[in-house]
């Protein structure tokens, strides 16, 4: 199927060269002389290269044959991760490279949606927020308040973000997948 260069849109999923791409940012451009253009960001799905590409108003261009497929992540091995899809059982491994950002908020045997590109997976979809156990930081001390400040804190996955003083290893934490931020405590 071929979208028009009208259809575009923040998010868009398309496909040039034989590899997805999603639109990240564009500009409808109309100069005083000549046709009009749209000056595009794109990210690759594949790579995470973030690309520019002008084409012209009214181009057509092809979106991609993608397909989600809800799968639970097993474990780490090296710079490998291995995934089991929930309805055949078949386990896919991806490269930390492929996982970009993500790897840091995977919670082990925690369900997420890969992406397949012609059969092959090429990057995840963590669901917004996951819940995440600190494994380590420094104590809190009595007197700390949820309005008094931050501190660094490693995450089981291995990630690092700012938490309030008042939270302890051992405590289970929401966090925000899109930002890496601190959301709540959950137990």
């Amino acid at each position: 199927m071929a979208v028009s260069t009208v259809d575009f849109r923040k998010g868009l999923k398309i496909e040039l060269e034989g590899e997805p791409y999603v639109i990240v940012d564009f500009l409808h451009v109309k100069p005083g002389k000549g046709g009009a253009f749209i000056r595009t960001k794109l990210k690759s799905l594949a790579t995470g290269n973030v690309i520019d590409r002008t084409f012209r108003s009214g181009e057509r261009i092809e979106t991609p044959a993608l397909e989600e497929r809800k799968m639970q992540y097993l474990y780490r091995e090296g710079d490998k991760y291995h995934f089991m899809d929930n309805e055949t059982f078949e386990e896919f491994t991806l490269t930390q490279d492929q996982l970009g950002e993500n790897r840091n908020f995977l919670p082990e045997n925690g369900e997420l949606q890969i992406l397949f590109h012609c059969g092959q997976p090429i990057g995840v979809e963590l669901p917004i927020f996951v819940e995440l156990k600190i494994v380590q930081t420094e104590p809190g001390v009595r007197g700390d308040t949820a309005t008094g400040g931050s501190k660094p804190a490693i995450l089981e996955t291995g990630a690092v973000i700012q938490v309030p003083l008042f939270l302890n290893e051992g405590d289970v934490i929401k966090v925000d997948t899109r930002t890496g931020e601190y959301i709540e405590r959950v137990r």
